[in-house]
């Protein structure tokens, strides 16, 4: 029997493991799994690292208010000694007074801001979500320009971060007509018509603007836009007298 094979032809055997590509596939499994978890309990720390932070924050201001709170207990009590007596030390009863006043504007503020945090942490009738918390303009020595802080916050779910972006606008009257101007055009720090942001508790959006003399500004829209899977939308409109009045 005469053998059909040509010259150039040739075999090669190769020998056959069977459980060679099983054990492949079940250490790249494993490697798989442990990169993941890795990248998990990584996150719980990031996560637990920050959450502290807040929380932090919020015992700082507890201690503080209550400080404050007992030393305008014994101001108020100086007071009524003092407005008791026979002969009234009028510099002393100014400087209570102040005193007072002072540490009431402190304690507002305080009670403000534990509000604030308790909104982001444990919210109860505040809508969840991206929400425009507030917004604060004070004025400076330069006639007609102001310093603007913005604060956005993300309450009720603060496990992943939120992300998009936030426009400004100022709504007012030049010539007896109604104009809108955006932020862009008011202030040399905000250079696009959105200013991006990303946070999970919250973020300030802070700088100066100024208003053109000819411009009598009426309210401050501020409309945030979230993106990705996060997607939502929040809208708040600013009286300008009242951001002014202080």
């Amino acid at each position: 029997m005469s053998d059909s094979r040509s010259p150039s032809e040739e075999y090669v055997m190769v020998r056959r493991r069977p459980g060679r590509r099983l054990r492949r596939t079940a250490i790249l499994l494993l490697f798989s799994v442990a990169c993941a978890a890795g990248g998990y309990f990584l996150g719980l720390s990031q996560t637990g690292t920050q959450l502290t932070s807040v929380v932090d924050t919020r015992d700082h201001l507890l201690d503080q208010l209550e400080s404050l709170q007992q030393e305008r207990l014994a101001s108020e009590q100086q007071l009524i000694n003092l407005e008791r007596g026979r002969s009234i030390d009028e510099a002393a009863l100014s400087q209570a007074r102040h005193t007072i006043a002072r540490l009431e504007s402190r304690v507002a503020e305080l009670e403000a801001d534990l509000t604030f945090y308790r909104n982001i942490m444990a919210p109860s009738e505040v809508a969840e979500g991206l929400q425009v918390d507030r917004l604060n303009l004070h004025t400076t020595r330069q006639e007609g320009r102001y310093g603007f802080k913005l604060v956005l916050t993300q309450v009720g779910d603060n496990s992943s971060y939120i992300g998009g972006i936030v426009a400004v606008n100022v709504i007012g009257l030049r010539d007896g007509e109604k104009e809108v101007i955006a932020l862009r055009d008011l202030s040399e720090e905000i250079t696009d018509l959105g200013v991006k942001f990303r946070f999970r508790y919250f973020q300030d959006v802070e700088g100066f603007l100024t208003v053109p003399d000819s411009f009598q500004p009426l309210e401050v829209q501020v409309v945030a836009q979230a993106q990705g899977s996060k997607s939502s939308q929040a809208e708040r409109t600013f009286d300008w007298g009242q951001l002014t009045e202080k």
